[in-house]
């Protein structure tokens, strides 16, 4: 499964072959209480401002539904995500990439999951078929309570989950969202230093800020968020060991078109290609860390961050951007 997922880490997202687009579809979903919609709104203005903030961004790669419409903004309701799933289902290729951040409150009745709405709910089965439809890759990030049955509802080849919750059972209110959104604020999620966020390192990040959220609360933790990019349901916790995340590692969280920067100066290939392989062989570390010693570990992720930060500012530099 590894030797699998490591391949198409090569072939799939390599320099060449990067997606060409990347488009965004945030819901804010029915707060059902005002401080939970204060608390909501900040959310979509903080993470909207970090996607606006990154190279590329485009307005019309970003979708946003939310409780109350305006301009720019549609409603969060069954027929929004309809409409927008679409229209985005239109515009896209077989090389493009989906994001779907949701954010609200979710609901479990035994059976189903389902994503709180204005109006009637939209249950995990139904973000399935409507998913079904769309070209090129998906990356779900459900943000909410209860949102562990999704991993398993939506998980195919082709699609990242990724869940705030590990069980349905965890109902409460989840601090995920904030600690997401901080990851793509100011890049703070960036942990290899290659000047953006991918879906891997704002899930790790964010996974880090709950846990010590709780521990600083002395609360016993009431949710456990799960990756999953290999198609298999299961996904695994940030420190655990395995394959999902090798896909997500060479995502980046955005919208707009991908540039890379050998397109634009065939001079900065050779520096282009090294990264490349840097990247794929931290992805591959990451992979195996349980079969080494944490030295030995510590000592190789520390090579690999190291000779990729000098990489990557040489690129920048070249590019006119250090």
């Amino acid at each position: 499964m590894i030797a699998t997922a490591v391949g198409w880490l090569v072939f799939g997202t390599t320099a060449g072959a990067q997606p060409l687009e990347r488009f965004t579809l945030l819901v804010i979903g029915a707060s059902g209480e005002s401080r939970y919609e204060t608390r909501n709104e900040d959310w979509r203005g903080r993470l909207i401002t970090a996607l606006r903030n990154q190279r590329g961004f485009q307005d019309d790669h970003l979708v946003v539904l939310a409780e109350t419409p305006g301009p720019g903004v549609g409603r969060a309701s069954r027929d929004g995500i309809r409409d927008a799933l679409d229209a985005l289902t239109a515009r896209m290729s077989e090389r493009a990439v989906l994001h779907i951040v949701l954010i609200g409150h979710g609901s479990f009745d035994g059976v189903d999951a389902k994503f709180n709405l204005v109006g009637p709910d939209l249950s995990a089965s139904e973000w399935d078929r409507w998913l079904a439809p769309v070209p090129g890759r998906v990356v779900f990030i459900n943000t909410a309570s209860a949102s562990a049955p999704f991993m398993q509802r939506l998980s195919r080849p082709g699609r990242t989950v990724i869940t705030a919750t590990e069980s349905p059972a965890q109902r409460f209110e989840t601090q995920f969202p904030e600690f997401f959104v901080e990851a793509l604020a100011d890049q703070a999620g960036d942990t290899d230093k290659d000047g953006a966020v991918s879906v891997l390192e704002a899930f790790e990040y964010a996974s880090r800020g709950v846990r010590e959220w709780y521990r600083q609360a002395g609360r016993l933790a009431t949710e456990r968020a799960l990756i999953d990019d290999t198609g298999d349901g299961r996904g695994r916790e940030a420190e655990a060991a395995g394959p999902d995340g090798l896909i997500s590692a060479r995502l980046l969280l955005g919208a707009g078109p991908v540039r890379d920067e050998a397109e634009r100066d065939p001079s900065v290939m050779p520096l282009v290609d090294r990264r490349e392989v840097l990247l794929e062989e931290l992805a591959r570390l990451r992979a195996g860390q349980q079969t080494l010693t944490r030295d030995m570990y510590a000592a190789e992720l520390e090579r690999l961050l190291v000779e990729l930060a000098t990489v990557s500012r040489d690129i920048r530099r070249r590019m006119g951007s250090d």
